[in-house]
């Protein structure tokens, strides 16, 4: 039997959840478990269909599968992330590619998560969960928050802006809160775990330490930050990251 929400269920987004598989019974599977936790899906069943979806729909969080017919998954993050309205929209990849290198080629692609198949549908919620979590932005209840500056990059927690010398970056959802979480340490060195918590929950399994360095290293490239010589971000070998020292002007 499957489980029933809590009375005392979370908020669920007013924009559906985007299923993407050419598998029905597996758009069936996750379609059931979400509605059964008070979310509305739409679906896709390819590609180029999954893409129509996203622009008309502009859905909170979409979980996809990689290998579709036509455009596969892989085509569809690339495409996602280089649109300015829907880049920051969440995604996770549900696919049978589960190796290593296929999990860390789709984070590089974009994704913000990785769940290899066969897969359990009940972590599957915990996961969107989660992210979905991470994005919602603040709500008026919480005080304004002042930004963080960091050299000439300033990160606005209440609007989720970041600039970087006064010019727009544009970020994923887990970009950004990487990005929060190590500014907010004020050069406290974060292991990769306490990383992984920030972005996923404490309550999430089987995610790799790989997947922080995959996100820092598309972090590094949206900043123009140089690994070796790091104006934001700074990687203490062994242990984790940090934010990088700050030179002192003239």
């Amino acid at each position: 039997m499957l489980p029933m929400p809590s009375p005392a269920a979370e908020p669920r987004p007013e924009r559906p959840i985007l299923v993407v598989d050419d598998d029905a019974k597996i758009v069936r599977l996750v379609r059931t478990y979400l509605e059964r936790e008070g979310f509305s899906v739409v679906t896709a069943a390819d590609g180029a269909d999954a893409l129509d979806a996203i622009e008309t729909q502009r859905p909170s969080l979409v979980v996809l599968d990689l290998m579709l017919p036509e455009l596969d998954g892989r085509a569809v993050i690339r495409a996602v992330r280089r649109d300015d309205e829907a880049s920051a929209t969440p995604i996770i990849v549900l696919s049978a590619r589960g190796t290593t290198i296929d999990r860390i080629a789709g984070l590089e692609d974009g994704a913000d998560d990785y769940l290899p198949k066969p897969f359990s549908p009940a972590e599957l919620v915990l996961r969107v969960k989660s992210l979905l979590r991470r994005a919602a932005p603040p709500t008026d209840q919480h005080p304004a928050r002042p930004p963080l500056i960091h050299a000439d990059l300033t990160l606005d927690r209440d609007r989720y802006e970041v600039t970087r010398a006064g010019e727009p970056i544009a970020l994923t959802r887990v970009e950004f809160r990487l990005l929060e979480t190590i500014l907010a340490a004020d050069g406290r060195v974060l292991s990769r775990d306490q990383l992984l918590d920030a972005l996923y929950g404490a309550d999430q399994t089987e995610i790799l330490d790989r997947t922080i360095d995959v996100h820092v290293g598309r972090l590094r490239d949206k900043l123009g930050d140089d690994a070796d010589h790091p104006r934001y971000i700074a990687t203490v070998r062994g242990v984790g990251y940090r934010a990088a020292r700050v030179e002192p002007a003239g």
